[in-house]
């Protein structure tokens, strides 16, 4: 059977995702550093001939990543500030830097929020927060640090607080070490982002990212959220190139 393969490498995990008429599969994820021998891995694990695939790579230089995936279907597409896209982002800045999850996640926005001006905050272990009108073009974003990559700081550059994942409920004022790091992690990043929200009262709030839903249901203002809205861009740009 022919199908297309949508792949995310990013900064912690590498995802693999089947995709065929409009229907993705099933998620494989990984955390192994050598994200091509798992994409391979996936690969071989379906009776599949590859179609198109579609890399967003963050990790490491593409030339490698692009001459061993190569061979593994008929048309390989290595996302980035280059790539012909089923919208035209319009870059409004010089776009060779920019990280191809951060297009694909643009180019998701754009696709499915025609006619909105949106801000799309992605948290991963960067927490990026991304603009794009109303006419799809992609103005710019910033980038700050995801909830794990604080509290691994906080970890790493001290000689005693301890590696923490917070608890689903904790009060505003920490009474413990632990707490104190919950709350203030946690706070902070609400905080950080609610500031955008107050100045872009009319923009839609997209959020997407491993930690999306944890703080979806933390934030008032309503939102959309999904954790694969990279995927869901991978997912559009192998339709173009299908059709």
């Amino acid at each position: 059977m022919e199908t297309n393969l949508l792949v995310d490498i990013g900064n912690t995990n590498a995802k693999v995702v089947f995709y065929y008429n409009g229907t993705m599969g099933k998620l494989h994820r990984s955390s192994e550093r050598n994200a091509v021998k798992f994409v391979k891995s996936v690969i071989e694990s379906g009776d599949y001939q590859i179609d198109t695939m579609v890399v967003s790579n963050v990790r490491t230089a593409n030339a490698p990543v692009e001459e061993a995936l190569k061979p593994l279907c008929r048309r390989l597409i290595m996302l980035d500030y280059k790539t012909e896209l089923p919208v035209n982002l319009d870059y409004g800045f010089d776009a060779t830097e920019l990280g191809a999850d951060r297009i694909a996640a643009a180019v998701a926005v754009a696709c499915m929020f025609k006619g909105q001006d949106c801000i799309k905050f992605d948290f991963g272990t960067a927490m990026t927060i991304d603009f794009i009108d109303r006419n799809g073009r992609y103005l710019g974003g910033n980038i700050s640090l995801g909830m794990r990559s604080r509290f691994r700081a906080l970890n790493e550059f001290t000689g005693l607080l301890p590696f923490i994942t917070p608890d689903e409920d904790f009060p505003p004022v920490g009474v413990t070490t632990t707490g104190a790091m919950s709350a203030g992690v946690v706070f902070g990043l609400m905080f950080e982002v609610e500031g955008y929200i107050k100045r872009f009262p009319q923009h839609t709030i997209i959020f997407t990212g491993g930690d999306a839903f944890y703080f979806a249901h933390k934030i008032k203002n309503t939102v959309f959220a999904t954790q694969d809205m990279v995927l869901q861009g991978l997912a559009f740009i192998a339709d173009y190139y299908k059709k």
